[in-house]
């Protein structure tokens, strides 16, 4: 048996094709930008307008980058998606569902219309759009698909019943794409971000008495930064992660370890 010299090069993404759903803000953006950082173009998906800042660090890199409006729980929305960023750049080697929401109320509480979006978005989007690209990877043989799963993929959390059930079903989907797009040389991944400081974050972190259980239990010390999920999307993207198929990767500075 020889071994494979290894390179740097394994995680370039030189000249390849990537859609992120939600990539204008938050962890959405620091994915894109990281992608791009690699090599990649982007085709980015959003529910308004709101891309100026995303295309200005996009172009930074040197890279192209395209926007589409859409609203993902609609059906032909996502078949417009997939089209569209075949006839801009012929291909798509990675998606990054990485599009979700959350929305918090008492178990007995919790409204029926609230669970519908929830779901809607975290869960039957990335079904959908996930099928819709395997067609176009299949034909490719070879592409890369990435969830973004949760802490709340491993826990149940509280007041968020939905989401729980929806990044639970992510993890599950995650797996059972695995198991029948392997073979035509597609992998699909999750990330599981810790607790990360963005705009969905914020109440949390400015309640004190929360926070502090937060920090306490994180043997990092601290809350996550976009940054600090840059590295795993651009490996989950890349060459080197070609052996790694159906697995759940938690990014929690050490929160399930705890």
């Amino acid at each position: 048996m020889s071994l494979q010299k290894f390179s740097l090069d394994f995680f370039a993404l030189t000249d390849k094709v990537a859609i992120v759903t939600g990539g204008n803000t938050g962890l959405g953006q620091g994915y894109a930008v990281a992608l791009a950082e690699a090599g990649a173009d982007l085709f980015i998906v959003t529910y308004d307008r709101n891309w100026d800042e995303t295309r200005e660090l996009i172009h930074k890199t040197g890279r192209k980058v395209a926007f589409f409006q859409a609203d993902l729980t609609k059906r032909e929305s996502i078949k417009e998606v997939v089209s569209e960023c075949v006839n801009t750049y012929g291909k798509i080697d990675i998606l990054v569902n990485n599009a979700g929401t959350i929305r918090r109320s008492p178990l007995l509480e919790y409204k029926q219309e609230d669970w519908d979006a929830v779901m809607e978005i975290n869960l039957n989007s990335v079904y959908f759009l996930s099928q819709e690209v395997a067609k176009v990877m299949v034909e490719q043989k070879s592409g890369k698909i990435i969830n973004i799963a949760s802490m709340l993929s491993f826990q149940g959390g509280k007041f968020v019943p939905p989401y729980t059930a929806s990044k639970h079903a992510v993890a599950g989907i995650t797996k059972a794409f695995a198991n029948e797009l392997g073979e035509n040389n597609i992998q699909i991944n999750a990330i599981a971000p810790g607790y990360v400081a963005t705009d969905n974050t914020a109440p949390i972190r400015a309640d004190e008495k929360r926070n502090a259980e937060i920090l306490s239990r994180i043997p990092a010390g601290r809350w996550a930064q976009p940054s600090d999920l840059m590295g795993v999307v651009v490996f989950l993207s890349s060459q080197a992660s070609d052996y790694m198929n159906g697995h759940i990767l938690a990014i929690d500075g050490g929160w399930l370890a705890r």
